[in-house]
């Protein structure tokens, strides 16, 4: 997560943002915020993720990040969610309804477990 953190801080700064005035913005507390941009805090919430990603247009490399690309993925399936429902909400709400049924198929479904 350091590294992740070092990228964070690095366009903070960049941006001219001071540290409390950034963890304000993205609803964290500026001991959390110092934590992740040093390293000393190994979890990141996804909400606080897609954030960060949102308010400095981070562009994580999936392959050299490492934070755990499933939540990558998620966090960017839910802004693309977001998006569809603001223009689509009938297929937002449909592209919702087989995650959320396909997740409980194969969570109570013992025998597809690998």
């Amino acid at each position: 997560m350091s590294n992740f953190g070092q990228q964070i801080r690095q366009i903070r700064q960049q941006k001219g943002i001071g540290l409390n005035e950034f963890a304000n913005e993205i609803g964290v507390s500026p001991a959390y915020l110092s934590n992740l941009e040093t390293g000393k805090t190994q979890t990141i919430q996804l909400e606080v993720l897609s954030k960060l990603q949102k308010e400095l247009k981070l562009n994580v490399d999936e392959s050299e990040s490492e934070v755990d690309p499933l939540v990558l993925r998620v966090v960017r399936i839910s802004e693309m969610l977001l998006e569809l429902s603001s223009k689509n909400p009938i297929a937002a709400d449909y592209f919702i309804k087989m995650v959320e049924e396909g997740a409980e198929l194969f969570n109570n479904d013992s025998s597809n477990i690998h």
